[in-house]
Parts: structure tokens; C-alpha cells; sequence
């Protein structure tokens, strides 16, 4: 029979982790019917637990569940000693306590988004652990514990997906990431995953041109082609004064040739 358990948990264990995301260690949470039951049947929970899903487990409970076992007085003293060894996590009812099984079914919510086992004698969370998909149910039946087979909202969530009507958890999970690495969905958009880092790219040579003067505003800019006309007619005008003061020296030097030689005659 405890092979045949064996066997059976770890069918269940691997359904789950498949089609769930489930990963060790595996956090159980615990109430106080399970402890007192575990008491009743001398079971040691932290010896037989890790053995029994064959892995490593996190056992932990919730304040309202502590606060639970005080209010009830001696008659569950045991079972809130073993439930005080446990890791105590965090609910919404800090303020306002509430009953264990409203509190443990409220640390679900609707998708089991924290992969938690759920270790409980309590009927009122079993029937409400059934209507949740992906919740593992463990019990203790004849000094044992047992890991209940996947409840039928869990199997008729995993036939939806393969069949494509619905998003598994991990594809769900890697949706988020990439929305969140890409800023997408969030308010006033911030992003909330971590920064790009930017690739080192070559400055732009654009950048490194030499910037032009700015015209003065005003003051038109004349035309190149007139000033290239107007240097070219001063030129030519300067080379005829240059001519015309020569030939005007070369005359008076022939005047004077021509009366020295009647001098001399």
C-alpha cells in the first residue's frame, strides 16, 4: 500500500507540475485541524512530509489560523505548538482577523498564483479548494497523509488550454514579463521591470560638422555673381590707367629725340 501511495503522489506531483508551474520546494500550507490530526495519529509533519512528495517542502500558516487555535482554548494547546513552528505567511486581514479556512481560501485567490499545497481536515476548504484550479489537497486518512488526485475544475482547465481557450500559467507568466519589459500596461507609463541598457553606437557624423554662422537678420546678403563681375571690371579699369600712363611717357621721350637731332644738324 505504500508503494502503491508512493506511486500515486508522485503521478499527481508531476500533473502539476506540468500543467501548473509547481516547483520545489513546495510550500504547504497548514491549519490547525491538520495539526491536531497529525497529533492524534502521532505523525511527524516535517519528517513525513518531505518524504511522502518526494522533494523539498516549506511549511507555513497564516496569523488567522494561529489566532484560531488561541481562541478555542487548551482542548487544541498541542496543535497550536506545532502550528507555531511553522513559517507564518503574510493575509490581508492583519487588522481584522478572520476564520483559517476564509483566510486560506482568500491566500488562493482565484488561480493559485503562489503554488501552494494545501494541508487541511477542514470540509468547508476542501469543497472550496475543488472549485479553484491547480490547488493540491493534502489529508490524513488512517495514520497517513495522502495527496488528493487533481480535482475536476483543475482538469477541466488543462483540457481548455491544450485545446487553446485558455492561457496556462507559464505562458501567462512570460506574457507578463515581456509586457513588463516593454512597458506595456502600466500607469502613467512607468515601467516596472528593469531598464534597457542601451548598446554604445558611433557618434553621428552629422554632429560633427562645424556649424554655420547665423545671418544677421537685416542685413541682405548681396549676390556672389555681382561681386565677381564688379572685382573684374575694377581690374580690367586699373590696367588701362596703367596703359595710358605709359603711353603718355613714351611721347614727350620721342619729342625730345626728334629735337636733338636738329641740334645737332
Amino acid at each position: 500500500m505504500k508503494i502503491k501511495r508512493q506511486k500515486q503522489a508522485k503521478k499527481t506531483i508531476s500533473f502539476y507540475k506540468y500543467n501548473f508551474g509547481f516547483r520545489e520546494p513546495f510550500q504547504i500550507l497548514i491549519d490547525g485541524t491538520f495539526c491536531q490530526a497529525a497529533l492524534k495519529n502521532k505523525i511527524q509533519i516535517k519528517e513525513q512530509m518531505p518524504k511522502y512528495l518526494m522533494g523539498e517542502v516549506q511549511l507555513c500558516t497564516t496569523s488567522c489560523a494561529l489566532k484560531e487555535l488561541e481562541t478555542l482554548g487548551k482542548q487544541l494547546y498541542g496543535a497550536k505548538i506545532i502550528l507555531q513552528r511553522f513559517q507564518v505567511r503574510k493575509c490581508p486581514h492583519f487588522k481584522e482577523p478572520v476564520s483559517a479556512s476564509e483566510c486560506l481560501l482568500s491566500m488562493l485567490e482565484e488561480t493559485n498564483p503562489h503554488r501552494y499545497f494545501v494541508a487541511t481536515q477542514d470540509y468547508a476548504v476542501t469543497t472550496g479548494l475543488k472549485k479553484i484550479p491547480g490547488v493540491p489537497l493534502l489529508y490524513i486518512i488512517l495514520n497517513t497523509i495522502v495527496l488528493d488526485k487533481p480535482s475536476q475544475a483543475s482538469l477541466d482547465h488543462v483540457q481548455a488550454v491544450q485545446l487553446g481557450e485558455l492561457v496556462s500559467p507559464a505562458q501567462h507568466h512570460s506574457i507578463r514579463t515581456l509586457k513588463e519589459e516593454q512597458g506595456i500596461g502600466q500607469k502613467d507609463g512607468e515601467r516596472r521591470g528593469k531598464k534597457r541598457k542601451r548598446k554604445q553606437s558611433n557618434p553621428n557624423p552629422l554632429s560633427c560638422l562645424k556649424k554655420k554662422k547665423k545671418k544677421k537678420k537685416g542685413i541682405p546678403t548681396p549676390p556672389l555673381k555681382n561681386t565677381e563681375q564688379e572685382g573684374k571690371r575694377k581690374r580690367s579699369r586699373h590696367k588701362k590707367r596703367k596703359a595710358e600712363a605709359g603711353e603718355s611717357t613714351a611721347v614727350p621721350a620721342a619729342a625730345n629725340t626728334e629735337s636733338s637731332r636738329k641740334t645737332e644738324t
